[in-house]
């Protein structure tokens, strides 16, 4: 009886026509969909796949912040595809956001998503065209205080 059972399962597996993905590299060339890009032809699979140097090269901190982030999402490394994960390199230069130190922080960090969102509060509330009357209320900030952030953020008043 367990012998019988063994062959159809052993049967089953060799007969069935599910092919089962490892991976699925992105093919830029395809259109992109909801569940991310379509997969590459795995006969057309490179070695360059798998090899994303972007997160090597310092990003540029020269702004208001002082510091930069450089993705390496799908979009950017097509080993990533379908893996539901995303990595980034922060760098932040002395005097920038958190960093007291003498020389430049680097940071690499890992996000659950395979299309991380990336929100600056300061930008959306002082960059835009956001109301004075609202940031002042939200903030609990006062109209001077607002006005100086926004100018310092190119926004309007």
């Amino acid at each position: 009886m367990n012998l019988a059972i063994f062959l159809s399962f052993f049967l089953l597996a060799l007969l069935s026509e599910a092919i089962v993905e490892d991976f699925c590299v992105a093919d830029y060339s395809l259109p992109n969909g909801p569940a991310g890009y379509s997969c590459k032809d795995p006969a057309k699979v490179t070695f360059e796949d798998f090899v994303y140097s972007g997160l090597g090269v310092p990003g540029n901190t020269s702004n208001i912040y002082s510091s930069a982030v450089t993705p390496a999402f799908s979009s950017e490394f097509p080993a990533f595809n379908g893996l539901g994960l995303a990595m980034a390199r922060l760098d932040i230069a002395v005097g920038g956001v958190v960093n007291v130190g003498k020389t430049t922080a680097l940071a690499f960090v890992t996000l659950n998503s395979a299309k991380p969102g990336l929100q600056f509060i300061d930008d959306s509330l002082f960059a835009g065209n956001l109301p004075s009357w609202l940031v002042e209320k939200t903030m609990l900030l006062d109209p001077d205080q607002v006005q100086k952030l926004k100018r310092a953020f190119g926004g309007t008043a």
